[in-house]
C-alpha cells in the first residue's frame, strides 16, 4: 500500500471530506516523525476504530525551548511515509512551518489542570506549544478520532482536556505503550543512546514497574517507596532525575488516600537523552 502525501491544509481537508462523503470514518495520528513501532501501533489502533487512517509529520517548533533539540530532532520523511503506509495509513500530512504558522501568527495557549507540574516544572513552555499545534491539527483535519500514545501520558491527559474545553468534535483515543524486548518504552530519542547508555535506560522500566506493584500492595508506604525508587534510578546510572511521582490517573491531581486509580510517572536523563515512562497503579 502507498500513502498520499499532502502539504497544505486545503489538500488535507479535501481528502478527509471525500472520505466523509463516502460514509467513511477517519482516524488521525499526529506525530513529529522519526516513526517507530510505537507510532505504527497507533495507526493500526486507529484502523480498528475507523475505516481510513491519516498521519501527520511535523516537528513543531513551538514546543521546543531555545536550549532543546529542535534542529537535532531526527527527521526521515521518506522512511516515515513508507512505514506509515505499511501500517495502513493512506494519507500523510507533512506541512512546513509556514503552512502551520503563517506570517503574523499571534495566538498562544496557557494550559492548566493536567498540564500543571511534572513536565511543566522542567519544560514550562511545553504544553502551551503542544496544545496549540494539536488544536490546529485537529481543527484542520476534522477527523472522527485522533490517536495518541500513552507513553506521553501527561500529554494525552492535556489533549483530552483541550478537546473537551474547546468543544473539538474529535474523539481522543489512547494507545498502549510499546516496549522493546527488555521493557524500554520505544521513543524516537532512543536513537541517541550509546550501547552503554541503553543498558542503563533499560533499568528505568524495571524500577517503575516494581515501585508501582509495591505501592499497589501497600499504598500507605507510597511516599517511602517513591523515595526508594528515586534513589535507585540514580544508583543505576542515570545522570539526573526530574521526577518520579504518583498522580491520579485521569486528572493528574496529586494522589491521595482513598483514590483507586493512579499513574506513576517518571522522567530521567542518561547522557544527553531524556527518557519518560509511566505505568498504571491500581490500588485495591
Amino acid at each position: 500500500m502507498s500513502a498520499r502525501v499532502v502539504r497544505t491544509v486545503a489538500d488535507l481537508r479535501t481528502q478527509v471530506s471525500s472520505w466523509r462523503e463516502e460514509g467513511l470514518k477517519t482516524a488521525y495520528v499526529p506525530t513529529m516523525g522519526s516513526l517507530h513501532e510505537g507510532h505504527l501501533s497507533l495507526v493500526r489502533l486507529g484502523l480498528e476504530k475507523a475505516d481510513r487512517a491519516a498521519l501527520s509529520i511535523f516537528v513543531n517548533p513551538t514546543q521546543f525551548a531555545p536550549h532543546e533539540d529542535f534542529d537535532a530532532y531526527p527527521r526521515a520523511e521518506a522512511a516515515d511515509v513508507r512505514a506509515a503506509a505499511s501500517a495502513g495509513a493512506e494519507l500523510i500530512f507533512a506541512p512546513n512551518a509556514s503552512e502551520m504558522y503563517a506570517e503574523g501568527f499571534a495566538t498562544s495557549f496557557e494550559m492548566k489542570g493536567p498540564a500543571e507540574g511534572l513536565e511543566t516544572d522542567f519544560r514550562p513552555h511545553f504544553f502551551g506549544g503542544v496544545a496549540l499545534v494539536v488544536a490546529k491539527l485537529l481543527i484542520q483535519a476534522g477527523t472522527d478520532y485522533a490517536i495518541f500514545g500513552e507513553k506521553d501520558y501527561q500529554q494525552l491527559c492535556v489533549v483530552k482536556r483541550l478537546v473537551k474545553d474547546l468543544d473539538i468534535p474529535t474523539e481522543i483515543v489512547g494507545g498502549p505503550i510499546v516496549r522493546d524486548e527488555e521493557g524500554l518504552a520505544l521513543s524516537s530519542r532512543n536513537a541517541y543512546l550509546s550501547p552503554e547508555e541503553l543498558a542503563v535506560a533499560r533499568t528505568l522500566n524495571k524500577t517503575l514497574f516494581t515501585a508501582a506493584a509495591d505501592i499497589a500492595a501497600e499504598p500507605a508506604r507510597a511516599e517511602v517507596r517513591l523515595g526508594e525508587g528515586r534513589a535507585e534510578i540514580i544508583r543505576n546510572g542515570f545522570n539526573s532525575l526530574d521526577y518520579l511521582e504518583l498522580r491520579q490517573a485521569g486528572t493528574l491531581a496529586p494522589f491521595t488516600p482513598g483514590m483507586k486509580e493512579g499513574r506513576l510517572l517518571v522522567a530521567a536523563t542518561i547522557g544527553r537523552t531524556r527518557l519518560i515512562d509511566n505505568v498504571a497503579v491500581e490500588v485495591g
